[in-house]
């Protein structure tokens, strides 16, 4: 890596949390003298640049680092407007943003060759995301290799790959199963996979998972947070992606209630309705907003918040989370336990490992489809917040 004519091609997926660690992977492996290659895409109107540009242009400037534009059209794959990230995308249309991002194939293979053509060798190598499995093929084509970059941490990782490698389910005789590449003692439950997964019957590996304008002020936030005391208040969110199911949100909403904990709930329309929607009372038991905000007890917010600057204040003293990666790092980063309730991906294998491994999480449930009752949540909540999270960080 001495030339100061060498290139690294980085290719960081157009979901939220992804592109942050693309940037901070691109900075760590940029040496003096070299040059390093990002892509992102193109839009037809400046105007209509969502958050993704926002983050690069809140990002310090890397005088070794050069952004190159790549086209890609959502619309030639039946996509709404202004779905250039998965930001904006209902739920159901998550798998078709997955095949329109296989259209980034030929832009990259143009780019690659250019480069060739430039410099009369190819890059050192490219770094792409691990939703772009594509690019292999692709960076072998002009000579150079691929490494695929993951935004996951190892267990998780290991174990999703691990479970569509060998699916160990298929020959288990009960509900808990060994997996390769773990300790003998070590034991999966059934329900701890998705639902592609557990009905898999062969190996063909198929995978689906930027600033963001918060639905509340920080200072509003934190000046709420500052009423409770130390440790008293219960931090909820599912992720930028995810969402529960209209009886699970019900159920949660009671439970809550019931247990008289304060909370920030970060709060979006429940699966099966448009997720960029206005959130509707209906979806909430009776009244419920209204007696939480005179009691002080809980606060709504909708679509997002400051979250690692509620994970870091005094008063936040454990985080209901769907068990996403960047949620366990900020959490356990910040000394916050957790309660577990993975939802989709690898997140099932973080929730066991925090909760088996680590000792740092109590599982609440798995899934959307799980028959949550109030007096589940009331009793972990109450079992975290109370005794429970006290010796777990």
């Amino acid at each position: 890596m001495g030339s100061q004519n060498e290139h690294i091609v980085m290719l960081p997926f157009m979901a939220h949390g992804h592109p942050s660690h693309t940037f901070s992977c691109s900075s760590k492996a940029n040496p003096p003298q070299n040059w390093l290659h990002r892509h992102h895409r193109q839009y037809p109107f400046q105007h209509s640049i969502p958050s993704f540009h926002r983050q690069l242009s809140s990002s310090p400037p890397e005088p070794n680092i050069c952004l190159v534009e790549l086209p890609f059209s959502v619309a030639d794959y039946g996509l709404p407007a202004n779905t250039e990230n998965s930001e904006n995308l209902p739920l159901d249309l998550i798998g078709k943003f997955f095949t329109a991002s296989t259209g980034l194939k030929n832009p990259v293979h143009c780019l690659l060759s250019d480069i060739v053509a430039k410099e009369g060798k190819p890059p050192l190598c490219v770094i792409s995301d691990v939703f772009f499995g594509w690019a292999n093929e692709v960076a072998k084509s002009v000579g150079t290799v691929n490494l695929s970059f993951s935004t996951g941490g190892a267990y998780g990782s290991l174990a999703y790959i691990s479970l569509w490698l060998n699916l160990p389910h298929r020959q288990a005789g009960s509900d808990k199963f060994h997996l390769p590449g773990f300790p003998d003692s070590c034991r999966f439950h059934i329900t701890q996979l998705h639902q592609f997964l557990r009905n898999a019957d062969g190996s063909s590996i198929s995978i689906q998972r930027a600033g963001k304008q918060p639905g509340i002020s920080t200072k509003s936030c934190l000046e709420w947070l500052d009423l409770h005391s130390q440790g008293s208040v219960l931090y909820i969110s599912f992720g930028s992606q995810n969402s529960i199911s209209p009886s699970q949100m019900m159920e949660l909403a009671i439970g809550l209630e019931e247990s008289s904990k304060p909370f920030i709930w970060v709060i979006r329309p429940p699966v099966g309705f448009d997720r960029k929607a206005e959130f509707k009372a209906e979806w909430l038991p009776e009244g419920f907003e209204e007696l939480i905000n005179n009691r002080k007890q809980g606060l709504l917010v909708r679509n997002w918040a400051p979250q690692l600057e509620i994970l870091s204040h005094k008063s936040t003293g454990a985080f209901l989370s769907h068990c996403g990666w960047n949620s366990v790092l900020e959490s356990l980063s910040q000394g916050v336990p957790i309660i577990g309730w993975p939802l989709a991906a690898e997140q099932a294998y973080n929730s066991k490992m925090l909760a088996e491994e680590m000792g740092v999480s109590v599982e609440l449930t798995r899934g959307l489809h799980s028959n949550i009752t109030w007096k589940e949540v009331k009793k972990v909540v109450d079992l975290v917040m109370n005794q429970k999270g006290k010796v777990m960080i």
